[in-house]
């Protein structure tokens, strides 16, 4: 069967969507009540940008008068929204993040075979990248802020695949444009994409990369201006009486934080208890190396590469923002904030494995990946059990 799939490349990628859109979708806790997006995607089709109702367990609105209120998220998983939001009545948001997680899958897979023709490691990576991250809990779950970084790390992964394969300047620029208006610190990886894509005609594609960009920081910047006034992404601290929590005692951002973040990624463990079930997920977080192991085969990439090298820059510098805000992602399962560098996390670790065959201990760590995921998904989103 592997053999005919291989035959053509188009259909393995499409079939592994499906069956990832299936999954998310009989894993999902159903309809999350964090629904800012297509409240957000309603009020765009009424020709307005901000919402009219305050709902209590909406707690990061920012009013703006009595029945006006803004969404301080980026918006671009709102647009996205629009055309299901028109078509469908009731439109619920976590199956706009179904869909795009198993985009994310979709061009993994694509990616791993334009990396190297192995059909083996494009299964392995497509399972990994949807069953075996925390990409699974964020996808099935899709409240407000895992649909933001599910939404970015889709366009990153979809820029990626173009930039391994046609190389469009334009296109890729678009891309990045749009995962920069899911999350705004995926800008920072225009480097990596800037060389991916220069080929013969270095300054001509790179005005074509950044003509696909401009929009989007265009768009973002009138978006806030007609908001806050300024063309800056202040909202966060527009929201009422967030400095006043003591998570944020020195501001938003601040390198005073980098340690907690830093204790969840690689230190954190699950809560075990003496009562059935036993062992349960942290919503603090839980360390990358025990929801994803198999992320070691980053490792084994050749840092002599100038991909590598760069890849690992984008990563440091993805990470020094997001380890420098003030709270580290809960509630959450695993380590949230690193799904926005996951794309490059994954490109690097695609090439490790591809460095050799795949053998007993690749498929060792994907399974132990998987079953980490799958626990707690399940005793999240089935059963609750879950605490801090």
């Amino acid at each position: 069967m592997i053999k005919i799939l291989g035959r053509k490349k188009t259909i393995f990628p499409i079939f592994i969507f499906i069956i990832t859109l299936i999954v998310y979708y009989l894993t999902s806790a159903g309809e999350t009540p964090y629904d800012y997006f297509t409240r957000l995607a309603t009020a765009f089709l009424k020709g307005k940008y901000y919402l009219t109702e305050n709902p209590v367990w909406l707690n990061e609105l920012i009013p703006a008068g009595n029945t006006k209120f803004f969404v301080v998220y980026p918006p671009m998983p709102a647009i996205l929204s629009i055309p299901f939001v028109l078509i469908f009545s009731n439109f619920q948001q976590q199956h706009l993040a179904h869909i795009l997680g198993a985009g994310i899958v979709y061009f993994t897979v694509k990616l791993a075979l334009k990396i190297k023709n192995d059909e083996k490691l494009a299964i392995w990576s497509g399972i990994l990248i949807g069953f075996g991250t925390i990409i699974w809990y964020l996808s099935s779950t899709g409240s407000v802020w895992y649909l933001g970084q599910v939404t970015s790390c889709f366009f990153l992964m979809a820029a990626l695949n173009e930039s391994f394969g046609k190389k469009r300047p334009t296109l890729t620029g678009i891309l990045l444009g749009a995962s920069f208006l899911s999350r705004l610190t995926t800008i920072l990886s225009f480097p990596l994409f800037l060389y991916l894509i220069k080929g013969k005609k270095t300054i001509n594609n790179s005005a074509k990369f950044i003509l696909g960009i401009l929009p989007f920081i265009i768009f973002n910047f009138g978006y806030n201006f007609i908001r806050f006034g300024t063309i800056f992404d202040k909202g966060y601290y527009l929201i009422p009486g967030v400095l006043n929590e003591s998570w944020y005692q020195k501001g938003i951002f601040h390198p005073f934080y980098i340690p907690r973040h830093l204790k969840v990624i690689f230190t954190s463990f699950p809560i075990f208890q003496k009562e059935f079930p036993y062992i349960i997920p942290s919503h603090t977080g839980l360390s990358i190396w025990i929801t994803t192991p198999a992320f070691i085969y980053s490792l084994f990439s050749n840092i002599k590469e100038k991909i590598i090298k760069i890849s690992w820059i984008i990563i440091v510098l993805i990470s020094l923002v997001i380890f420098s805000h003030g709270t580290t992602g809960f509630a959450q399962f695993g380590y949230r904030f690193a799904v926005d560098f996951y794309p490059f996390l994954m490109l690097l670790t695609i090439k490790g494995v591809a460095k050799s065959k795949l053998n007993k201990y690749h498929w060792i760590l994907l399974t132990i990946s998987f079953l980490v995921n799958l626990w707690g998904v399940i005793w999240i989103n089935k059963f609750g059990w879950v605490s801090f």
